[in-house]
């Protein structure tokens, strides 16, 4: 089963991504929203391992957040929050990291 995971906190204040990132399936997707967004800050240590996650397609962030936070990513998609209710409703679970 797809899962949609999110994550909302902060990646240089706890492991939640480390540990998504190890538990994400092929046909897992990962939306970034609030200060996880900072996960994409250019030359940072978690922006490479999202990069290499391989997650194509499959990384999203709330452009919202992203604006918020004054961050430009090329590595995820940014997506307002209708996109974020189509993406909730496509996989067949939605795991929150909380």
């Amino acid at each position: 089963m797809a899962t949609l995971h999110i994550i909302a906190h902060s990646p240089f204040g706890d492991d939640r991504l480390q540990s998504c990132l190890r538990l994400l399936d092929i046909e897992d997707a990962l939306l970034l929203c609030a200060d996880a967004v900072n996960a994409l800050r250019i030359g940072s240590v978690t922006a490479a391992q999202l990069h290499a996650a391989g997650l194509d397609n499959r990384l999203f962030a709330l452009e919202e957040d992203l604006i918020a936070r004054a961050i430009s990513s090329n590595q995820a998609q940014a997506i307002d929050y209708s996109a974020f209710v189509e993406l909730s409703i496509r996989y067949d679970k939605v795991n929150s990291w909380l």
